[in-house]
């Protein structure tokens, strides 16, 4: 099971996780309970959106394009079910200090071009998308590397295009040496960020976006751009989960709607997620095809501190509008009681989730609220807008949120639509947001930094708001030091219960998967980070 998102902004409204989902796709018995003939080689569609950037493993950070890099890519480990890592291409990852990590491959694998993925094919790939450059957005994810700093440098030109913390030892080994040890950073490299790349890529990388090679259990077909996306099993994959169906479409949707119509209708298989519209009748409609299932996700709200609005905002501003957001009720009539209210920053089912942070910043409280706005100095305007992608079933709630906030504290609020997440996206990147923006976050690996550093640390990569604060940056880096598993895990909980002091975003509500199948395929399974399981879906023959 994949366990992390790429630094993955969630896309839609709702999703599913952990809980008795299998590894490596479902079993073989229908989840339905019906036993029809299966057609090993059939293909079933998925509903997706247009993935914002080329198919590269270091430049996706986001769902609609990290589902399918994780089907056409398979790198060093992967979780199960309980957060446990689990070997994929790698043999082994071994460290005695957690700084130096010996990385041995599993013999036999092979890129979809049939040359062999070696340990110069994962030393390459990183050092390349490490490289300020090749723009990969997750380019930061390679920053505990030693030598990362001289390749990209905050300030002046590289000083090297290689990090020295990466050495080639045989065609099947390689070391990984950081700056400062890092006792979860096995965790770390469940993300597809840290994918291998074959020779041919990097004749022409750019088109290697459009027509990737990798090593996963699935090979790249096509891609016709805002329509579909099509893979097929690879029949030389040498995985544990190899795929038992014959390959997927990613059907492009702008409206979650009319994906579920589709559904209903069997003209798309499998759905990631049922629009608020829907959830009141799914389950009658689906039966034992529906799927309510919870996942480690987090919904949330965070200003973008570069805005004239935001800049020097006092965090009791943003407490007071915390508070006046009725999570209960927006959670149990908007979106039907298919999600939880927050009560912190880290999503349910990952390593160092705590459900109590001593604070009651998460209550809905009008009279609290009001007088936290005023004593932080008001919301400047008295005004908010609140940006989403109009895909991804997100107006509903969004306008609940809004109301909330205007009638607890008479602060204007509104909705600020983009066509799609695609386009959402591109104005965080080029910091187009208007006042605050949807900021939903899904696990990228099983353990609570994925939500703090990888979200709030100064110069992360998944920091698109400006948040920065030096006391943050410095508990981040005492967890990092932390020489085991559980300490680390232990101050980083410690710094989750510091974040009311600085508010870095709004907490709203953790994700849960409301999705469902057609009656072409049975086996169908969501993992922890809310994706279906995509290789154990099997096909029903007509």
């Amino acid at each position: 099971m994949r366990g992390a998102k790429s630094a993955k902004w969630v896309a839609i409204a709702a999703v599913v996780a952990l809980g008795a989902t299998a590894c490596g796709g479902g079993n073989d018995d229908s989840s339905s309970g019906d036993k029809a003939a299966i057609d090993p080689n059939g293909t079933f569609s998925i509903e997706v959106g247009e993935p914002q950037n080329p198919l590269q493993p270091a430049n996706t950070m986001e769902s609609n394009g990290s589902i399918v890099t994780r089907a056409l890519f398979t790198g060093l480990v992967d979780y199960d079910s309980s957060g446990k890592i689990e070997m994929m291409n790698a043999q082994s990852v071994d460290s005695t200090d957690n700084k130096t990590f010996t990385v041995k491959l599993k013999p036999g694998w092979k890129f979809h071009d049939g040359t062999p993925v070696t340990a110069e094919s994962y030393v390459k790939a990183w050092n390349w998308a490490a490289q300020p450059k090749n723009k990969q957005t997750n380019s930061f994810w390679f920053s505990d590397i030693e030598g990362y700093a001289d390749v990209a440098p905050e300030k002046g030109d590289p000083k090297a295009t290689e990090m020295k913390g990466l050495k080639v030892v045989d065609d099947s080994t390689f070391t990984i040496t950081l700056t400062t040890p890092i006792p979860y950073f096995v965790y770390k490299l469940g993300y597809e960020v840290f994918s291998p790349l074959p020779e041919s890529f990097y004749k022409d990388p750019a088109a290697a976006g459009e027509k990737p090679v990798g090593n996963g259990p699935y090979k790249f077909v096509s891609w016709d751009h805002k329509k579909q996306i099509k893979v097929v099993r690879n029949d030389d994959y040498q995985g544990s989960n190899k795929a038992k169906n014959g390959g997927v479409i990613f059907k492009n949707y702008t409206s979650l709607e009319t994906a579920y119509q589709d559904l209903k209708s069997n003209n798309v298989d499998v759905l990631r997620q049922i629009a608020p519209k829907d959830l009141p009748v799914y389950k009658q409609d689906l039966g034992d095809r529906a799927v309510d299932q919870a996942y480690s996700a987090i919904q949330t709200i965070a200003p973008a501190r570069y805005t004239k609005q935001w800049k020097d905002i006092d965090p009791k501003v943003l407490q007071g509008l915390s508070m006046a957001i009725d999570r209960n009720t927006i959670t149990k009539t908007v979106l039907q009681g298919t999600r939880e209210p927050a009560t912190g920053w880290v999503a349910k089912g990952v390593l160092g989730y705590q459900a109590d942070l001593g604070t009651d910043i998460f209550k809905y409280d009008p009279t609290k609220a009001k007088a936290l706005i005023k004593e932080g100095g008001g919301v400047p305007g008295n005004s908010v807008t609140i940006q989403y992608n109009a895909d991804g079933g997100h107006k509903d709630w969004v306008e609940a949120v809004c109301n909330s906030i205007t009638n607890a504290t008479g602060v204007k609020c509104s909705g600020d639509s983009k066509a799609d997440f695609q386009a959402d996206l591109n104005a965080r990147d080029n910091q187009e947001v208007k006042s605050i923006y949807r900021s939903g976050w899904v696990l990228d690996y099983p353990f609570n930094a994925n939500f703090l550093r990888d979200l709030f640390g100064t110069k992360s990569s998944g920091n698109q708001s400006g948040f920065s604060n030096k006391e943050v940056d410095t508990l981040i880096e005492q967890a990092d030091a932390a020489k085991t598993l559980e300490e680390s895990e232990k101050l980083y909980q410690d710094l989750e219960k510091k974040l009311p002091d600085y508010m870095p975003s709004i907490p709203l509500w953790y994700y849960k998967v409301n999705a469902g199948f057609s009656e072409n395929v049975t086996g169908v399974q969501y993992a922890q980070d809310g994706d279906p399981i995509l290789t154990g879906v099997q096909v029903k023959k007509k």
